[in-house]
């Protein structure tokens, strides 16, 4: 393990060196390190990094679990607003857009959105598979809607469902109402339209659909009402709790998916069982991509941040009985096996990805309450090591709706990573280069 360490070390001197090198024929032969860390005083950086976005506006691409550039790793997608620092309105419209890393970061706007939130912005990403179709979430009129572009030849289409979640044929996805999302957790729902089941604790009528990406037909496959008449060992009065559901993700073979059946009380002695978790109540389920066979995962309540390594199993952080706070590997079968990663190492949640090879996790943290800094950082988990990429400076309070995660997501070859940050000019993009690090187990 030492050995690894030295050789990890070495890799970041060197690309610290070549930071330093005054060619402009690399995309990181002239990065913004220096000016990064001496606007703030606080940022450090320990790997070549490349400032992508700038003023006028603030860009970011939100959450950590989609793809966010093409095969290529030519353009890199994300948001442009005017304003930070408050929740977004129904009239507030955002720019969709991409950086063409391949024209001096140029920024080409793509299109707009009026159904989007600070931490997941409007599921703007890739389609799997695809060099250059794009899907976002907008609202037209009384409905939420689904625009699936070509970047290459903008030819756009529209399908009558705001996604969640896309297969990795693209061919289907599975999503929430969004309507519900916002009443229950202001930041991942979009403003605009009620709830039309706001009164109710657990409806039928509300749940999850499966959505025909060319058809735009869609089947409410698991309700609320049925999720939360499953029974709960660890709270048994749940059934007095409103109920929805939230992230929602599919395995990387498209035979199943992840979602959270979350629950909230509305008095405060039930909820302070829930005061370190956000005040609600979490379970970690599965089901087969028709809805069936549903798995509670994580029957503990206080599942958080979750990622598929394979088909058959899902890291998450969260408590366990007699294990405490930590990252456990859960097998995706009743009564399956689960087994912690990165104990003692990762003791932090944060927003985790596998590198492709599953050799390597991408992870961060929330701001440090004394420093502000937010760390982004690999786990190498044969040899249960951490490597430091940065550590980000973040002016903004970690409860806050609009608050800015680093949301590290890596591009699909896993030699880069991006990340959002506030710490110079608002919130906007820096990518990183980790290729030095991660070729020492090629």
């Amino acid at each position: 393990m030492t050995v690894f360490k030295n050789l990890c070390m070495l890799a970041i001197s060197s690309f610290l060196i070549l930071s330093c090198n005054t060619k402009n024929d690399d995309l990181f032969a002239n990065p913004d390190n220096e000016k990064i860390e001496s606007w703030d005083g606080k940022t450090k950086l320990y790997v070549p990094t490349k400032k992508l976005t700038s003023e006028p506006g603030h860009h970011w691409f939100a959450y950590y679990d989609k793809i966010e550039c093409d095969p290529t790793n030519r353009y890199v997608l994300c948001m442009k607003t005017t304003f930070e620092h408050r929740s977004p309105t129904p009239e507030d419209v955002i720019e969709i857009g991409m950086v063409d890393l391949h024209n001096d970061c140029a920024w080409i706007k793509l299109g707009e959105s009026r159904a989007w939130g600070w931490q997941q912005g409007c599921q703007l990403q890739f389609v799997p598979g695809s060099d250059g179709e794009i899907v976002w979430n907008d609202k037209e009129g009384e409905r939420f809607v689904c625009h699936i572009l070509n970047i290459h030849t903008r030819e756009k289409r529209t399908i009558p469902w705001a996604i969640y979640a896309l297969s990795p044929d693209g061919k289907w996805a599975v999503t929430v109402d969004y309507r519900r999302v916002n009443d229950t957790r202001p930041g991942y729902g979009y403003a605009g339209l009620s709830d039309p089941y706001a009164n109710e604790l657990a409806p039928e009528k509300s749940g999850i659909w499966k959505i025909n990406m060319q058809t735009g037909e869609s089947e409410l496959i698991i309700s609320l009402a049925q999720v939360a008449g499953l029974e709960n060992p660890y709270d048994t009065q749940t059934r007095d709790a409103k109920h929805w559901f939230n992230h929602l993700l599919i395995n990387p073979d498209g035979t199943r998916f992840i979602f959270l059946h979350r629950w909230r009380y509305s008095d405060e002695e039930r909820t302070a069982k829930y005061k370190d978790v956000g005040g609600w109540g979490t379970r970690m389920l599965t089901a087969s991509e028709d809805g069936s066979d549903i798995r509670i995962i994580d029957p503990y309540n206080y599942t958080s941040h979750f990622i598929w390594r394979d088909p058959q199993h899902i890291l998450a952080w969260t408590n366990i009985p007699g294990k405490g706070d930590g990252f456990f590997l859960f097998e995706d079968a009743v009564g399956g096996n689960i087994e912690q990663v990165g104990e003692g190492i990762m003791t932090e949640n944060g927003h985790c990805t596998y590198l492709p090879g599953n050799q390597w996790i991408l992870n961060d943290t929330y701001p440090n309450t004394e420093t502000g800094l937010q760390s982004v950082y690999l786990y190498h988990v044969a040899t249960n090591t951490r490597v430091p990429l940065g550590d980000f400076y973040s002016p903004l309070s970690r409860g806050l709706e609009w608050r800015c995660d680093t949301h590290p997501r890596s591009t699909i070859d896993g030699q880069y990573v991006i990340v959002d940050s506030p710490n110079w000019e608002g919130r906007q993009l820096y990518m990183m280069d980790i290729r030095g690090i991660i070729s020492n187990t090629n």
